[in-house]
């Protein structure tokens, strides 16, 4: 069928009271603020739709859009995602029970769209055994009211293994976004910044005879959309919305309307990028960039890894030798951090999300640098609950549980602690409120156990002490130059902490401002590779 371009107003005819609205996007990436701004106001207007599920896969929001359109009481019955960091109103409707949330991993999310595209019940993994997944500590359920109602997900043996099953559910209508449609409802996405779920979604929906509305920046005429290009075809799409404004309403990221650096179609020159003013968080990132190795394939997760390492590496000239990931789909160039997260300046490739998943589930990625809210005696690691704000975990269990070294990148205490950074040397300044390293973390994001029985390697990085995870739980292995270990570490930590008989202090060159020379060691370690493989 020709002509399926419709007025917003129009496609949002077709969603109902009581529907699941399947979403795809990443930070503000996909989001279809057309199309959410008419769900939202016909709702404060005339009440419905009303009592919607929204199931999204990545955390959906910069702040203020995206997802938050959604954030009404009576509009939003159930949320299905995996995170909501970016998403403060939707966090704090979670917070007081004004929703049913369920919190999933990414990865799964991604793959489930996929496995009910082709008529599965749900899909399975071991990701998530061991954490608030497993339906023997929480099930995923992050509050008081979705506790009140079954888990989403199940433990079932395979072979005499133990897995987690996620269950399939069913979609009304999906909300997703491209650049260009023709008149067949042919999609292109040659000015997203990335490709993510999209066609998955798609075909999930079709899957449960749903509704696909897309909303897109170009109309054009039918077939001239050159057919390689097509990501989504028109038999899977019912609705096209052409946005009214791009550059509000479509915008290629949270702080950006168009940057074909984004999508790897030109290149920006590098090296005019200003360096890392010398930090907390440099610092931290710098220390966790020594674990680099030539051909290193990294994942970076958001917060300090994903604002720091990046740039330390591109500092220190050695981004060229490492293979940077973000789970969105991106490989190569240098991730941005912030509300922007997810998104990478000069790409060398840009894939489907689920087939990053894939590689990340298969141990592909040899070394993941990601954040900790707290860590507890046994190595476990919170990064999706604390205090009375639900984050949720995002991609962080599929790639924390499947890489080969898990470098975590904290402050090691939180609540308005300063240091300062000068001469090779940490003073601390004035001390945190709230410690990190406690008895026991409030939610298992990351388990202790189950790395140890995968045989990972796992180090926790903060400004003044590097630790180590050992069969009897967390060990300190480094401290900082001018950081002393009973009047600095000892009485912050909360629980009695084993210190290494071979304690080493941290390389004076991460605390100041000049080069830390990573590039010389690099080649070093290429020079001794190939010396090896000539004899």
């Amino acid at each position: 069928m020709k002509n399926k371009n419709v007025s917003a107003k129009k496609a949002v005819d077709v969603i109902k009271n009581g529907d699941t609205i399947a979403l795809c996007g990443f930070s503000l990436v996909g989001a279809c603020e057309d199309i959410y701004t008419e769900v939202e106001n016909r709702f404060l207007q005339t009440g419905s739709p009303r009592d919607l599920t929204i199931l999204h896969a990545a955390g959906h929001s910069g702040r203020k859009d995206g997802i938050e359109h959604f954030a009404h009481e009576g509009l939003t019955k159930r949320v299905i995602g995996s995170h909501w960091g970016l998403a403060p109103k939707i966090s704090e409707m979670i917070t007081k029970n004004q929703l049913e949330a369920h919190c999933l991993s990414q990865g799964q999310l991604v793959h489930l769209f996929r496995d009910m595209a082709g008529g599965k019940p749900g899909t399975y993994s071991k990701v998530g055994l061991g954490t608030f997944l497993d339906p023997r500590q929480e099930g995923g359920r992050v509050n008081e009211k979705a506790k009140k109602t079954s888990s989403l997900v199940q433990v079932i043996s395979i072979n005499g293994e133990e897995y987690l099953f996620y269950n399939k559910v069913p979609i009304d209508v999906c909300i997703i976004r491209g650049t260009t449609a023709d008149e067949y409802g042919n999609i292109s996405f040659e000015e997203e910044a990335l490709k993510l779920e999209a066609l998955s979604v798609a075909q999930a929906t079709k899957r449960f005879n749903g509704q696909v509305i897309v909303q897109v920046k170009n109309y054009v005429k039918g077939g001239s959309i050159p057919s390689k290009e097509v990501t989504i075809p028109g038999i899977y799409v019912d609705h096209v919305v052409i946005t009214e404004d791009f550059t509000e309403k479509h915008r290629q990221t949270s702080s950006t309307s168009f940057n074909p650096a984004y999508t790897g179609t030109v290149k920006s020159v590098s090296s005019k990028m200003e360096p890392l003013p010398l930090s907390v968080r440099k610092v931290i990132g710098r220390r966790a960039a020594l674990e680099l190795f030539p051909e290193a394939i990294v994942n970076l997760g958001t917060g300090i890894p994903g604002d720091t390492i990046g740039p330390v590496s591109r500092e220190e000239d050695i981004l060229d030798q490492i293979y940077l990931t973000v789970e969105s789909g991106a490989i190569g160039g240098v991730p941005l951090g912030g509300t922007d997260f997810g998104v990478v300046e000069n790409p060398l490739a840009i894939i489907e999300h689920g087939y990053q998943f894939d590689y990340y589930a298969g141990r592909g990625v040899d070394i993941t640098f990601m954040g900790a809210a707290e860590i507890d005696k046994q190595g476990n690691v919170n990064v999706s609950s604390f205090g009375n704000r639900t984050a949720g975990c995002g991609g962080f269990i599929d790639i924390t549980q499947n890489a080969r070294k898990v470098v975590f990148c904290s402050t090691f205490t939180a609540g308005g602690f300063m240091s300062e950074v000068k001469d090779g040397q940490l003073s601390i300044v004035e001390e945190g409120k709230f410690n990190k390293f406690i008895e026991n973390v409030k939610q298992i994001t990351f388990s202790g156990n189950i790395a140890l029985q995968n045989k990972q390697e796992v180090l926790y990085v903060t400004e003044r002490a590097v630790f180590q995870l050992t069969d009897a739980g967390v060990e300190l292995i480094e401290i900082a130059p001018g950081v002393s270990v009973e009047k600095d570490i000892l009485p912050y930590v909360d629980f009695e902490l084993a210190v290494s008989s071979k304690l080493k202090v941290m390389e004076a060159a991460i605390f100041r401002d000049e080069p830390m020379n990573l590039a010389a060691q690099f080649f070093e370690e290429v020079d001794s590779v190939v010396e090896v493989a000539q004899l």
